[in-house]
C-alpha cells in the first residue's frame, strides 16, 4: 500500500509540474461565483416543481434552522428558496446561461492539467452541464429531507445527537455530489476516465467536499467581524469571505480530480503489464504493487 501510495501522490506531482493549482482553483472559483445562485435558484424550482412550493418551503426553513445566525446564513438560504419557488418560466431560461458558465470554467481548469488541445471548450462545457439538471431535483430533495432529521436531531440536543446529526449531514452530502462530480469528471470536463477510477476517485472527492461544508458550517458560527479588514463593511467581509471558502473548495475538488486520474493511469499500467517470469496469472507478483 506504501508503493501505491507513492506512486499515485508521484502521477499527481508529475500533473502539477509547471502549472500553477491555486490560481486554476481561482479561475474555476470566478465561473462559479457567477453559476452558484442560478444553479440553486433553478435547483430549488425544479424540486418545487417535483413535490410542491410549500413542501419545498417548508424544508427550506429546516434548513435554515440548522445554520448559524451570525452572518445572515438562514436568511440567505430563506431567499434562495423564495426565488426558486418563484422562478417564472423566462426567468428559468435566463438563469441557464449564468448557471451553464460552471461547466465551461470546470472545462477549462481540468484541461489545463493534460495535453489536450479541443476547439469550442466553452461551448463544450456549458451544453457538457446542462443535463445535471435533469437530476438537480432527484438530488437535492434527499439533501433536503436529510435537513429535516437533521433540525429534528438538533431539537434534541446531547452528544448522541449531535453526532447522528453530523453523520447524517456528512453522507447525505456525500450521496448528493458523487454522480455530479462524476459527470464533471468525465463528461464536462472532457476527461477519459476508466469507471473503476472515477467510480473510487468521485466516491473520494465527494467524502472530501462533503467534509469541507461540514467545516464551512462551522465557520458560519464563529464569532469574528468580518468587515474589521474592509473599514467595517461587513457586507464587502462576507462576500470576500465566501469567495475564499469557494476557492478552497475547488482547491479540494481539483485534487481529487488529479487523485482520480493518477489511479486511472496506475490501473491501466497494471492491466498492461507484461507477465513476469513466474507468475501465473499474475501470481509471482503481489497484487497491490504498484507499476514500475
Amino acid at each position: 500500500m506504501r508503493g501505491w501510495t507513492r506512486a499515485l501522490l508521484g502521477g499527481v506531482q508529475e500533473k502539477l509540474a509547471g502549472r500553477d493549482l491555486a490560481l486554476i482553483a481561482a479561475g474555476l472559483t470566478f465561473y462559479a461565483g457567477i453559476a452558484v445562485v442560478p444553479l440553486l435558484v433553478l435547483s430549488f424550482s425544479l424540486t418545487a416543481w417535483l413535490t410542491s412550493a410549500e413542501r419545498v418551503r417548508e424544508l427550506g426553513n429546516r434548513v435554515a434552522e440548522l445554520l448559524p445566525p451570525e452572518l445572515g446564513a438562514p436568511d440567505a438560504v430563506a431567499r434562495l428558496v423564495d426565488a426558486g419557488v418563484g422562478l417564472s418560466p423566462l426567468q428559468g431560461l435566463l438563469a441557464l446561461l449564468p448557471m451553464s458558465l460552471y461547466g465551461e470554467g470546470l472545462r477549462r481548469a481540468l484541461l489545463r492539467f493534460s495535453a489536450q488541445e479541443e476547439a469550442m471548450t466553452a461551448w463544450r462545457g456549458r451544453f457538457a452541464a446542462l443535463p445535471l439538471l435533469i437530476v438537480a431535483p432527484l438530488l437535492l430533495y434527499p439533501l433536503l429531507l436529510a435537513a429535516d432529521v437533521m433540525a429534528d436531531l438538533a431539537e434534541s440536543g446531547g452528544t448522541w445527537p449531535t453526532v447522528g446529526r453530523i453523520a447524517v449531514g456528512f453522507y447525505a452530502c456525500l450521496a448528493a455530489l458523487a454522480l455530479p462530480l462524476a459527470w464533471g469528471f468525465r463528461v464536462v470536463g472532457g476527461g477519459q476516465v476508466r469507471w473503476p477510477a472515477l467510480f473510487s476517485g468521485a466516491l473520494f472527492t465527494a467524502a472530501c467536499v462533503s467534509g469541507f461544508l461540514q467545516g464551512f458550517v462551522l465557520f458560519l458560527a464563529l464569532p469574528v467581524d468580518l468587515g474589521a479588514p474592509f473599514g467595517g463593511l461587513t457586507v464587502v467581509g462576507g462576500v470576500v469571505a465566501l469567495g475564499f471558502w469557494l476557492w478552497l473548495l475547488h482547491m479540494v475538488v481539483l485534487g481529487g480530480w488529479l487523485l482520480t486520474r493518477s489511479l486511472d493511469e496506475l490501473l491501466a499500467a497494471r492491466r498492461t503489464r507484461p507477465a513476469e517470469p513466474g507468475d501465473h496469472h499474475g501470481a509471482g507478483r503481489p497484487a497491490c504493487s504498484p507499476p514500475g
